[in-house]
Parts: structure tokens; sequence; C-alpha cells
């Protein structure tokens, strides 16, 4: 026994023991609950079953849901690029009031729920939806006169809605950053604006704008909620085909070789866009001071100014305002007068959330559902801190098993969250996991999907915490417990505190791997939405506009934090 603790205190000792150990959670973590799953999902492709044979397969199941994923997700990253890149010059160049506050905003749709961005847009441009209702009332028509849900154009603007805060973060955060010298000395040397932008500005932005398209693409690539909610069942991607043919037509082999496809596809650009991230090095210019923004001055850039903004508003914040007003608002035709709305605040939606109306045996009211996700939340922000801190710790130490364990660890990042679900169904269908009073496998499935995210988090603050003060610790006497509780601690709370709300956001609204592990008695917040807002009937609509406001509130709570903390730590409060 003796023996044994020496040795476990030289490996402790040692950097490389020490990494290892640091690893040990978290790789066999990762084994067990990620690729396990994913290994079964490649066994039940190749298995023989009866009924469905590989070799036999008709290569138009595969090929519709793949090219209509690749077209879409081509269209909407160009959509996005369009916005976005105006959006980035704006940032970049102009000071205007209430900008900080404005750019906050537009990070929130990024971290919104998709069941939250449906029931946005369905209140905003949806047959119920303000613009509609408008038009009724205005020209007292008989029906909606715009056709927006189950359309094509639905998928490609929730889409832009989605991701236009990628391009708007990375291309703006790169331009400010850029050496005015460069510039300057091109004007110097007789270059037109035109050909100094094209010549020295955009070849260093190149690496930021492939790298942000890269991240659009594979978001829309992964698109599922969105798909589902807003396109309809005529419009089938890679995930809406894999949730179909797993639990509707229950045909699992055909739904692991779909998740197959899926997850090789989001490898390669997930590939693609670490190279392209890489090159920003190569083109790097000398620290130098950045671009400072300044006020518009002429008219034409007041102009410009003003449309970039308003575009910007409309798409970007009129969906979620309308989401909130709607769930306030009841709505009532007037007897005799064909089209004529009557509108009236009301909290009857609200209120209606803790009632059973129909007396379901099965019912759980919806305020059940949010502390279902608030508990889940609670645990996933406890499995990703633990994690994320001993992978943090981990990589401090510079060995070989860093360079292995890394793409290990950031793989579940480029496996959507429908095929993380359907490979729990596949591997932990049998007891103890399918015995559980409690559904352990959501928040695990959650952690999953957050952990890549709050490693690089806290993995650069770990990095920040200079050893001296360690070691100065380690001299006055203190303990390893102590010292880490005195030194790196307080060091680390902000980024702590921004990863907790990082987890608490992602596990609140996450929807893929939701639908196809949560029970009937635990449902979460999404799916609860989802359920209502499928359902006829306004009060039944009602009631889910009332659930995403509350769920849209969470989550901006959470983005306005995490940029509070953020400000608090570059300023060094």
């Amino acid at each position: 026994m003796t023996a044994t603790i020496r040795t476990l205190r030289r490996w402790t000792n040692h950097p490389v023991g020490r990494g290892l150990l640091l690893w040990l959670l978290p790789a066999v973590f990762l084994g067990y609950f990620f690729y396990q799953p994913l290994l079964a999902l490649f066994s039940l492709a190749l298995k023989p079953t009866p009924g469905f044979s590989l070799f036999a397969l008709n290569f138009n199941r595969l090929w519709r849901p793949f090219s209509f994923t690749i077209g879409q997700a081509t269209l909407s990253t160009l959509l996005t690029l369009i916005i976005g890149l105006p959006g980035a010059w704006l940032f970049t160049y102009f000071d205007f009031p209430g900008k900080r506050f404005f750019k906050t905003l537009t990070t929130l749709p990024f971290i919104l729920p998709t069941v939250v961005v449906a029931a946005g847009f369905n209140a905003f441009l949806g047959p119920r939806g303000w613009v509609n209702l408008a038009l009724i009332s205005q020209f007292n028509l008989a029906a909606p006169p715009i056709q927006f849900l189950n359309t094509f154009s639905a998928i490609l603007i929730a889409h832009v809605f989605y991701n236009t805060t990628i391009v708007l973060r990375v291309v703006s955060n790169a331009w400010s950053g850029q050496n005015l010298r460069l510039q300057h000395a091109a004007q110097v040397l007789g270059a037109s604006p035109w050909r100094t932008f094209t010549e020295v500005t955009l070849p260093q932005l190149k690496p930021a704008i492939l790298a942000a398209t890269f991240l659009v693409f594979l978001f829309n690539f992964t698109s599922f909620g969105v798909v589902l909610m807003l396109g309809g069942p005529q419009f089938a991607t890679l995930e809406v085909e894999i949730y179909t043919q797993a639990l509707y037509l229950l045909n699992l082999p055909l739904a692991s070789i779909l998740s197959i496809l899926q997850l090789l596809c989001t490898l390669l650009i997930t590939l693609g866009h670490n190279r392209v991230s890489g090159l920003g090095d190569l083109v790097s210019s000398p620290p130098a001071r950045g671009i400072t923004p300044r006020k518009p001055g002429k008219a034409l850039e007041r102009v410009v100014l003003f449309v970039i903004l308003a575009a910007l508003f409309v798409l970007l914040v009129a969906p979620l305002a309308s989401l909130a007003a709607r769930s306030f608002v009841k709505l009532e035709p007037t007897r005799g007068e064909r089209g004529t709305i009557e509108r009236g605040l009301t909290l009857q939606f609200y209120r209606e959330l803790t009632v059973n109306r129909r007396g379901d045996l099965f019912f759980v009211p919806p305020i059940m559902a949010a502390r279902n996700s608030f508990l889940f939340a609670l645990i996933t922000i406890g499995l990703t801190l633990t994690l994320g801190l001993m992978v943090g710790y981990a990589q401090q130490h510079t060995t070989i098993l860093n360079k292995i364990m890394d793409p290990v660890l950031m793989l579940p990042l480029g496996a959507s969250a429908i095929t993380l679900g359907l490979g729990f169904i596949i591997v932990f269908n049998r007891p103890p996991f399918s015995t559980l009073r409690f559904p352990i496998l959501l928040p695990i499935a959650h952690a999953l999907v957050a952990l890549p995210f709050i490693v690089r988090t806290l993995a650069p603050a770990l990095k920040n915490i200079s050893p001296s003060l360690r070691n100065a610790a380690r001299v006055l006497g203190a303990s390893p417990l102590r010292v880490w509780r005195e030194v790196d601690l307080p060091l680390l709370t902000p980024s702590i505190l921004i990863s907790a709300i990082f987890a608490l956001t992602i596990s609140m609204g996450e929807f893929g791997a939701s639908t196809f592990l949560v029970r009937p008695d635990y449902p979460t917040l999404p799916v609860a939405i989802f359920r209502y807002i499928s359902q006829p009937g306004a009060l039944n609509y009602g009631q889910a506009l009332a659930m995403s406001t509350i769920l849209m509130l969470v989550c901006a709570a959470g983005i306005f934090a995490i940029e509070k903390l953020q400000k608090s730590e570059k300023d060094g409060v």
C-alpha cells in the first residue's frame, strides 16, 4: 500500500504523469458516451438486417437529402455573407449611440433555441403574425397574403437570422485589429481607395472571412429545428431525414448510414475551418494602432449607416420583439366585419402554463418542463466544468498526449445532436440507463455538446495564470489545495462564470438530441414548445409563444452576463 501511494505521488509530481491522470476521466467520459455510440452507428450500418441491405440501397435515398442539405447550406451561407459583411464594415469603422448594446443584441439569435426562432418568425410573418394581421386588417382580406411558413425562403431567412452574428463578430474583430500603417503606406504610394482595399485590406481579411464562411456553412449543414419547423415536410436535410427514419419509420440502419454520411461531411468542414483559421498567422502584420471607430460625417455615410442598421434590426430584432409582444396579446376576429381583429393585452397564456384544461392523465405542465430544463442545465454545468477544468489543466503540460487528445475532444463539435441522440438510443436502450427513473442521459448529451465550447473558454484563462504566483504561494507553505483556492480560483472565476452561462444556455435550448432522449414525464422546455406549437388552437399557440418568450429571456440574460463578464475581465476588474 505504501509503495502504491509512493508510486502515485511520483506520477502526480511528474508533468507527463500529471497530464495522464488529468486526461483519464475526460477520456473515459468521451469514450463511453460519445465514441461508443459512434461505433455503434457504424456497426449498425454494416450489420446485415432483414429487409435492409447496404449494397442494395437505393442511391437516391441518400442523394436527395444530401444534395438538398448542400444546396440550402451554400445558398444560406452566401446570403449570410451578403448581410454580414456590410454589418462588419459598419461596426469596424463607425461609432453611433447604442452601438455596444446593439452589437450584443445581434449575438442573441446565435444562442437561441431553434424552437424559439421558429416561434419568433411565426409571430412575425406566420399566418397569425403581426405582418399578416396588419395586412388583413388594413385591406380587409380573407386570408393571410404572405405565405412564409413551409417555404424554402423561410429556411434561408432563418439561417441568415441565426448566423449573421458569426460574420459580424469574426470579421469585424479581424478588421478592427488591422495595421493602419499598411493602408497609409499604400495611399502614400498613390494607390486609390479601391486598390488599397483589394490589395492591402482584403488579403488581411481573407482568413477571417473564410473562417466565418466555414463556420456558417457548418451550422447551416447541421441545421435541424429550423428545417423541421419552418420548412415543412417537403424539405428534408440529412438531419431531418435521420430524425424521420429513426423515430417515425423505425428504419435505424438507414438512419445510421445517413448519420455516418453527415458526420464525415461535418468533419471535413471542421478540418477546413481549422486550416483556414491558421492562415491568419501568415498574413498578420506587426502590432500597431488599429482602426478607431468614428462618427459618420458625410450625408452618404449616415444614409448607409441607417440602411444597414435598419436591415439588421428588421432581420435580427423584429422576430424576437414580435414573439415577446405576441405572447401578451389576445387576438379575436370581430363578428360581422370580415378580417377585422380585436387586440387586447392579456396574461392568459402565461397563467395557462400551469393549467390542465383537457384533464390529460399524462399532462406535464409547461412550468414543470421549465423546471426540468433548469435541472438538466445544472447537471450539465457540473459535468462540463469538472471535465473542462481537468482538460484545461492537462493542456498546461506540454506532452504528445495533448496533440492526440485535442482533436479527440473537439470531434463532438463536428457531430450533430441528432447523430448523438440516435447513437444514445442504439447503445443505452438497456439497463442500467433504461431502468433509471431520472433521465440522466439527457444532461450527458448536453454536456457532450457544450464541452468543446467550455474547454475553449477555460484553457486560455488557465494559460494566462503566471506560474510565479503559484510558486510564491508554495514557497510560503501553502498546500496544493490552498494554492488552487487562493491563486487559481480567483483568477479563473470570470471564465468559470462565462463557462457556466454557456453551458446553461446550450442545455436550456438544446432540441436535437432532446427529441430522441426526452421522456414523456420529463419534457424539456424546447420539446414542450415544439409540442404546443404543432397543435391547433389559439391557446396552444399562445402558450408556445409564452414559453418561447421565457426561454428567450433566459438566453438574453445569459448573453448580456457573458458580455459584461468579458468586459470586466478585459478591464482587469
